[in-house]
């Protein structure tokens, strides 16, 4: 990536300054600032993830350059979080919302503001930025959302399909850790310890709070913009990776919203696409550029002019846990959802080579120990390997060697029709390109808890011993198979640790003269080599950083004893050592996921987490550490959590939490 030096404006830097709410309280935030050129738009980051140690070392990169091209940019923290006043209860508030229309009707009324405002962010700040636009601030202009949904509960890191996602209380534990750090008295004044202090005794772990809502209610309506799209008036660009389990949202909020929009998503994982693990990445600052000059300066930038939705249209990989850089090319619809596509339905006997007839399947909890993450960075071992382990345990339909190329771009479906002899049981569905060798790569996954076959909100038991349809829909993927290639569909019911599993083994039976594979298939189009080529990725200069060596942490690994069937699949978390010298601070962290079943037991299943995090500056060093367990019995899931926060090694908070939630259907 290029560092951009000479921008054509200088730029101001406010380290911070304060944002007033009605109620008193005080929101922090950093300001970039062009000087020379009078008042302009402005452009909204909005994190709870610490602007002055937490993202410092990759702010200045993407607002320096934007703000540079004649933009005000602010990096918000949300109330309770960083430099902010106030307490955060838990992520995606109807108070986070609310303090994001005050905030920018404060924006819009500076002198140095235009009166026109755009939200930007990945991840939280994506997810914020719509729930922002769905309250219709009068000087909110457009959005441009990365790496987030517009779900809450079909598309993040707690449900996936009505199954228990493996990051739903990893996800708490991170964010317990985010939330005791201190604020900088050098920013908030006299009263930070005792806003500390007070925020310490508020932080619970918000996956209790996540494991009692195990099916789609109000909770996880409030802050999905898909209950009614037509909030959102303002034109929205929505950005993501085919690495990143948030894609999916994008050819959802594409067909949901009726205004101005575009979606992109490229081979990324979940990272911005100028700055990514996974190649080729892109000049993104400049189509930021191009869609807020249009919006918000009147500019004809002709980006308007091109497809809907582009996407990169990957080329099929040998398996492996980790890709660096995926082959593929551009492709546009026009728009979507796309009159160019069309199903090609496959069936046992009629396209598909496999079980016929009424096969039985219970499958061995070892299927998924190898299925690496569900929301990516592109990290070792965050891909699927070779499918072959996890179709000995699963049922496996193939095509015969394609005689020509085929590409799909959407979501695959599986239509089946199962009996099963338990009343709770869950379904893993692997679409799987697999070569003449027998080499096989995962390409989309999709997940159902069968108690949730009619719906998320309303889950019933399986009937025992009756024949039920059900239909499974795969994660949206771009992907092309070449000749010779076999396209596979191979069905578990298990799939731990990506989902819980349920708590007896169930043993389904499948009718396959119903089984069909719904494939999104797409036809080539010439206009794609036409495609208006994308900048070479560039950025401002960013804070300088220190990344000092960390002695060996935790690896990430799957280990199996084969003498007592205990299997253990473990993800290191957050593990760094960073010195940021321009203001004298130090952040070490480090954190561990662990997965442990023992295979034939499903209610053996434990989740354990760890996370030690150490803030080091002038008036001392400030520590966080929490130990925390998920168990099941039958009919409970069980919570342990131990945390202690310290002040120069004395501890000044701890806290217990000993919890049993009951099951729902799950």
């Amino acid at each position: 990536m290029k560092t951009v030096t000479d921008l054509p404006h200088p730029v101001r830097i406010v380290e911070n300054l304060f944002i007033p709410m009605a109620d008193g309280t005080r929101l922090a935030a950093k300001l970039w600032l062009p000087e020379g050129v009078g008042p302009v738009p402005a452009i909204l980051e909005y994190l709870p993830y610490r602007k002055r140690d937490g993202t410092r070392s990759r702010d200045n990169a993407l607002h320096e350059y934007l703000a540079g091209h004649g933009y005000a940019c602010l990096r918000l923290d949300i109330r309770g979080s960083g430099d902010s006043e106030g307490i955060m209860t838990d992520e995606y508030t109807v108070q986070e919302q609310e303090d994001g229309v005050e905030a920018i009707a404060w924006i819009a009324a500076q002198g140095w503001c235009d009166g026109q405002v755009s939200t930007i962010g990945i991840s939280w700040g994506g997810f914020n930025g719509l729930q922002i636009a769905a309250r219709q601030p009068p000087a909110l202009r457009t959005v441009i959302t990365v790496g987030s949904t517009d779900d809450r509960y079909a598309t993040d890191v707690h449900w996936i399909g009505g199954c228990l996602s493996k990051d739903n209380f990893d996800w708490s534990g991170t964010m317990m850790a985010q939330n005791d750090l201190p604020p900088d008295p050098l920013m908030i004044g006299e009263g930070w310890r005792a806003e500390w202090l007070a925020r310490c005794a508020a932080n619970i772990p918000w996956g209790l709070d996540w494991l009692r809502h195990q099916r789609r209610d109000d909770y996880w309506k409030q802050g999905s913009v898909c209950e009614d799209f037509s909030r959102i008036r303002v034109p929205v660009y929505a950005v993501s990776g085919w690495a990143d389990n948030y894609s999916e949202s994008i050819p959802r909020l594409l067909a949901g919203l009726s205004g101005p929009r575009l979606g992109l998503i490229g081979p990324w994982a979940h990272s911005y696409p100028h700055d990514v693990t996974v190649q080729p990445a892109i000049g993104w600052l400049q189509e930021v550029l191009r869609w807020c000059d249009h919006w918000m300066k009147g500019r004809d930038t002709g980006i308007m002019a091109e497809p809907m939705l582009r996407v990169w249209m990957q080329e099929g990989v040998p398996p492996a846990t980790c890709y660096r850089h995926r082959p593929g090319r551009w492709v546009g619809e026009e728009v979507w959802p796309s009159p160019r596509i069309t199903d090609r339905v496959l069936r046992p006997g009629a396209g598909l080579v496999g079980p016929e007839g009424r096969p039985r399947l219970s499958s061995p909890l070892w299927v998924g120990l190898g299925a690496g993450e569900i929301g990516r960075y592109g990290e070792e071992a965050d891909w699927a390997g070779d499918q072959r382990e996890d179709d000995a345990g699963s049922l496996v339909w193939q095509s015969e060697p394609l005689a020509e190329r085929l590409e799909i771009l959407g979501a695959p479906r599986l239509r089946l029709r199962i009996k099963s002899d338990r009343p709770q049981a869950l379904l893993a569905v692997r679409l799987n390109d697999v070569a003449p060798g027998g080499a096989s790569t995962r390409v989309t996954v999709g997940l159902l808890n069968l108690t949730h076959r009619q719906s998320h909100e309303f889950p019933e038991p399986l009937p025992v011993g009756d024949w039920v349809e059900v239909e499974v829909e795969l994660d949206d993927i771009a992907h092309a198979f070449a000749p010779g290639q076999r396209i596979a569909v191979s069905v578990s019911t298990s799939y731990w640790p990506i989902a819980w599993p349920s708590p007896e083994t169930a043993t389904l039976d499948f009718d396959t003269t119903a089984l069909s594979l719904h494939l999104p298939v797409r036809p080539p189009r010439a206009e794609d080599a036409a495609l208006r080529a994308f900048d070479p990725p560039e950025a401002a200069e960013n804070t300088p950083t220190l990344w000092h060596p960390m002695p060996q942490g935790p690896i990430r690994r799957v280990t199996r004893d084969l003498l007592t069937g205990r299997a253990v699949v473990d993800f290191p978390r957050w593990t760094y050592d960073c010195e940021m010298q321009d203001i004298g601070q130090r952040v070490t962290s480090t954190g561990i996921a662990r997965h442990v079943i023992t295979l034939g037991d499903p209610l053996s299943a434990e989740m354990l987490t760890e996370y030690d995090v150490t803030l080091a500056r002038a008036d001392g060093v400030y520590g966080h550490r929490s130990r925390g367990r998920l168990w099941c019995d039958a009919r409970h899931f069980h919570v342990e959590v131990d945390l202690e926060v310290s002040e120069n090694g004395r501890i000044v908070h701890s806290r217990q939490w000993r919890e049993s939630i009951p099951r729902d259907h799950v």
